[in-house]
């Protein structure tokens, strides 16, 4: 026994010390590394924020255990970018071993202020190579991002440490947000440069946010804008040649541009039309990845205080438009792909939309609630519930549609008003079980007139939010073309005079 114990202590012995031989005897690279890729672009970034951190895979293909005299930045330590090799944080590294058959991870990430690269231009391609070894055995991967100048909108900053925040309501109510009320020479937005909004910017009392066509916004997380009480938005986008590029366009979003976040809901909060608040016109403004993509509370009195036509909000963590009590009135309005509803009326109120498309296929999670939700009450944190009429909410010529059986979804009480209408439009309600018989009777044409049920409008893709409609819709050809009429669509494309479509969208042929 005691000569087998020694004989097998020799032999892991001698494994021990190949194996030690063979992990620290290392030769100099001979330029033959290989890489995951050529060329990184890092996506466009705004002057001094950091971009997301990118990937560089390096790779010794060989059979041996190799050292790269050095792996550095070409601009050196001047470098807007930065690298971290097998986790060491820096811009030069000497010596780096790599082990045969093996591979070792960089990470490159970059912040750029503008300023320092040029005083006239609005973006700039800022490009270095991350270069191993040197000489003959010199190799490079290119390092390529596009930098942006942007104006930045934030809370003052105080000489005691504290920041500037927004005061909602009052008494035992009142709470603080991180936030700033905008000066008078910061009420109009132009398309000469993007807007980044960190915290909630206010629009003060009887004060006019007006953004010109082209204007870009991009909000910072739990950012957003308010609209106080006789404030007003006026978003005076107009319609594009360039259907990429989207010109004329307004365009509220996050403040992440790489592509990685151009489908994540939920990075900025909301912009909130509050109670008090009068007189607001959107045109041509589409609106990305909010948690809330348009909050309305309440109304002016009027008929209508908010007029918004020719937009879009899109894959909104919970609500793209909700609105309590408001008078609405909306022409060519797509809302898709929200967490809870697209459309949420609750708590009555005055509505008319005209030739839109209401389409949710939420893929991130569960979704219980319909497309479209009407109500004339409003359920309190408490439980309770306050009711406030309906008085009229009317839909004309436009589609209702989604993943779920039921996209249309009525709910009222009766101490309060509760009046709707749904006339040649196409909606999803196929339930399963019992339901309010009284409220979703389609022969009864005080409600519903002309309806198309349960027939997929064929959009041409729901999950990256295109709602177009094929020229084999059933929604094609089949709304009034005398009631609720709009004489475009968001495209500024002409309807047919006598057979329009249903939605916002008058339809194509599709090429396969």
């Amino acid at each position: 026994m005691k000569k087998i114990i020694t004989i097998l202590g020799l032999v892991i012995a001698t494994i021990c010390i190949s194996s030690c031989r063979k992990d620290f005897e290392f030769t100099p690279s001979t330029g033959a590394l290989e890489f995951s890729k050529d060329t990184i672009y890092l996506d466009t970034v705004f002057t001094d924020i950091g971009s997301s951190t990118y990937t560089l895979k390096v790779y010794n293909r060989s059979d041996n255990n190799i050292e790269i005299p050095t792996v550095r930045l070409g601009e050196g330590a001047s470098s807007k970018f930065r690298l971290n090799v097998d986790g060491m944080a820096g811009k030069e590294f000497n010596n780096v071993e790599l082990l045969a058959k093996d591979s070792m991870f960089i990470f490159v990430e970059t912040t750029v202020d503008i300023t320092e690269l040029t005083a006239t231009e609005t973006q700039y391609l800022y490009t270095d190579a991350i270069e191993f070894d040197t000489e003959s055995n010199l190799q490079k991967v290119e390092l390529v991002t596009l930098v942006q100048d942007a104006v930045f909108l934030y809370p003052n900053r105080y000489a005691d440490g504290t920041t500037e925040v927004l005061t909602l309501g009052t008494g035992e109510d009142a709470s603080d947000i991180y936030g700033f009320v905008l000066d008078d020479d910061e009420l109009h937005f132009t398309n000469e440069k993007p807007y980044v909004i960190y915290g909630y910017a206010a629009v003060a009392s009887n004060k006019t946010l007006t953004m010109d066509a082209g204007t870009r916004v991009h909000f910072h997380a739990d950012s957003g804008i308010i609209v106080g009480d006789e404030a007003s938005l006026q978003v005076n986008g107009d319609v594009s040649t360039d259907v990429e590029l989207l010109e004329n366009e307004v365009i509220f979003e996050g403040d992440r541009l790489e592509p990685d976040y151009a489908d994540v809901p939920g990075q900025w909060g909301t912009i909130w039309l509050t109670a008090g608040s009068t007189n607001h016109y959107i045109n041509h403004l589409t609106i990305r990845n909010a948690s809330v993509g348009l909050l309305m509370d309440s109304n002016d009195g009027n008929d209508v205080t908010l007029s918004i036509n020719n937009s879009q909000i899109h894959n909104s963590a919970s609500y793209g438009l909700w609105s309590q009590t408001g008078h609405i009135a909306a022409e060519n309005l797509v809302i898709g792909n929200a967490g809870v509803n697209a459309l949420f009326c609750s708590y009555g109120g005055n509505y008319t939309f005209k030739h839109c498309t209401f389409a949710n296929y939420w893929q991130n999670g569960y979704r219980g609630d319909p497309a479209v939700m009407v109500t004339n009450y409003l359920i309190l944190e408490d439980g309770s519930a306050i009711v406030q009429d309906l008085d009229h909410c009317d839909f004309y010529n436009s589609i209702i549609y989604g993943s779920n059986n039921v996209e249309f979804g009525l709910a009222y009480t009766e101490e309060a008003a509760f009046n709707y209408s749904v006339s040649n439009s196409l909606i999803r309600f196929n339930p399963y079980g019992s339901y309010d018989e009284e409220l979703y009777d389609f022969e009864n044409t005080d409600l519903y007139t002309s309806i198309i049920r349960n027939e997929a409008p064929i959009f041409l893709d729901t999950d990256g939010s295109d709602f177009h409609i094929s020229d084999e819709s059933p929604a094609n050809g089949t709304a009034s073309a005398t009631s609720g009429v709009v004489p475009v669509d968001i495209l500024g494309t002409t309807r047919s005079v006598s057979a329009p479509d249903m939605g916002a969208y008058e339809s194509t042929v599709w090429e396969d």
